[in-house]
């Protein structure tokens, strides 16, 4: 496999992280009350920030040749 297809399914899974992080905290504001609310909002953080880290590498490491 190429680095060019490697980083592409890399991104693509640093966009379906952050699709999770809005899903999670729209489900964890609106919908769930107490403290499985508050687990399902950290765990949707963990996602924003673990997705923005893998899109701010890819966009940042340059034209795979």
């Amino acid at each position: 496999m190429s680095e060019s297809m490697l980083n592409m399914y890399i991104s693509f899974g640093g966009i379906i992280f952050l699709f999770l992080a809005i899903g999670l905290i729209l489900l964890s504001r609106y919908k769930l009350k107490g403290i499985f609310g508050t687990i399902i909002a950290i765990l949707a953080y963990i996602f924003l920030i673990v997705g923005g880290l893998i899109i701010f590498y890819i966009v940042f490491s340059g034209p795979a040749a």
